[in-house]
């Protein structure tokens, strides 16, 4: 007995033509969410942690890490706080310029978590000088971030911007979630307004290339790197 073969009729194709649509529609959905969650993850890190500095200043007249006072005034638990040199700017010793002797970048998560304005417990002292986990917090991408003062920001190979305070978002962010964090809390360019590329990494990471990042003052969406950094201005 011969059996005749038969195609798909046109509404069995439309049906999955549907089917395959609503999958995509589906799947695209759901990167849009993950991808909104995360950049409201970073705007959230990067505003709670900005108003932790401004609460800490208004509150002791000092910069957390730079505080000079900060082992009588602020309770470090069984030993006094480490403090700073007081010159007004929170300082990597090793950056060109500084005057700082202690890691007062590092110190400065010690105070604000001490003094109430940040969750967490990171501790510190005058031997620390590496980003660990007991005395930094990271990014929602696993590495150290940074508050500092420096011009470790905006185009590297380009005029040395002037010294600002910062808070350095660390590298391993996409480009595409960076992108729109400038886009939603700046003007969406890495070489202008209070938030722009930064090459910061933590010793022993790997550095986020401005090439790859932001090139031409815009960010390079379509090259996809998923090392990129900023930083915040203060």
């Amino acid at each position: 007995m011969m059996y005749k073969s038969r195609g798909f009729t046109l509404i069995e194709i439309a049906i999955v033509l549907v089917i395959i649509g609503l999958l995509l529609g589906g799947v695209l959905k759901g990167q849009e969410l993950i991808t909104g969650a995360r950049v409201r993850n970073l705007i959230s890190q990067q505003d709670g942690i900005k108003a932790a500095f401004f609460g800490f200043q208004d509150r002791y007249r000092a910069l957390p890490g730079d505080y000079a006072a900060a082992g009588p005034n602020i309770n470090c638990g069984s030993t006094p706080c480490v403090g700073g040199d007081g010159n007004g700017r929170i300082e990597d010793p090793t950056n060109p310029g500084a005057v700082a002797t202690v890691h007062e970048e590092i110190l400065a998560w010690h105070h604000l978590t001490a003094a109430g304005f940040l969750n967490g417990s990171y501790a510190a002292d005058s031997s620390t000088t590496t980003p660990a986990a007991g005395n930094t917090p990271t990014n929602p991408y696993s590495v150290y971030i940074q508050l500092v003062y420096d011009n470790t920001y905006g185009d590297p190979g380009g005029t040395a911007p002037p010294q600002k305070h910062n808070l350095k978002t660390g590298g391993q962010v996409p480009v595409e979630i960076i992108a729109e964090v400038d886009r939603k809390i700046d003007d969406g360019k890495p070489i202008t307004g209070s938030f722009q590329f930064s090459e910061y990494s933590p010793p022993s990471g790997t550095p986020p290339s401005y090439t790859t990042c932001a090139t031409g003052g815009a960010w390079q969406i379509s090259g996809g790197d998923n090392n990129c950094g900023a930083a915040s201005l203060f």
